[in-house]
């Protein structure tokens, strides 16, 4: 990786890191997993499989560091994604996110990812979020062709809406097209007074490739 890319990294980690070390209050670690019946990750589709996602994360104010990944139960590879990344939100909306995103060829493969070199690929991601509308534009770099995704998302009263549109790997034609139309709602499901099961299910549309997804899972 350039050492241009090793600069961009460091610089914005010592932002946000101390951004984070002003704030009051203190750190504290979270763990999660949602199970989804498959993986379609901005209008495109990574394997028709169930999966599991676990996420990791360590949250002090704005600040936030985690790790997700995302992993087939039926053993298709292209569902496989082990992801680092940090978010520094701030009070006025805005927000800027570093991911590192890494495929391997399978889970738990011997290979490249302490090279930094593809299956990874870095992307940033300034947004803005203001009462029910938000925004968020993702530029990718280091390993790919300075990918770009906007999506923008409308919190309703019993769902959600978002539109995204995306060049390059998102799209047939490499150009800028919309690839992600959808639709999202939750409903949690009481399974006794103590317990209860969020349910999230989304219809995904992508017209660029004339696609069209149903996703239903839960978190726990």
């Amino acid at each position: 990786m350039k050492k241009v890319t090793l600069g961009l990294i460091v610089a914005l980690f010592s932002i946000i890191s101390f951004s984070a070390s002003a704030q009051e209050s203190k750190g504290a670690w979270t763990t999660g997993a949602d199970f989804y019946n498959r993986y379609n990750w901005r209008g495109s589709d990574f394997g028709n499989s169930p999966v599991v996602q676990p996420t990791i994360k360590y949250v002090d104010g704005g600040f936030t560091l985690g790790a997700w990944g995302s992993y087939s139960l039926s053993g298709v590879t292209t569902a496989t994604e082990a992801d680092m990344f940090m978010t520094y939100a701030f009070k006025s909306g805005f927000s800027l996110t570093l991911t590192d995103y890494y495929f391997p060829a399978e889970p738990g493969s011997v290979g490249n990812y302490t090279t930094y070199k593809a299956p990874h690929f870095f992307e940033i991601s300034p947004g803005f979020t203001s009462g029910k509308f938000s925004i968020v534009g993702n530029y990718a770099f280091a390993n790919v062709n300075n990918d770009i995704y906007v999506e923008t998302a409308l919190a309703l009263k019993t769902c959600s809406i978002f539109v995204g549109a995306g060049n390059k790997q998102y799209s047939s034609d490499k150009n800028f097209n919309i690839v992600n139309i959808g639709l999202s709602t939750t409903k949690t499901i009481a399974i006794s007074d103590k317990f209860s099961l969020p349910l999230t299910g989304k219809v995904i549309l992508n017209p660029e490739k004339d696609q069209i997804f149903f996703v239903l899972g839960f978190t726990l």
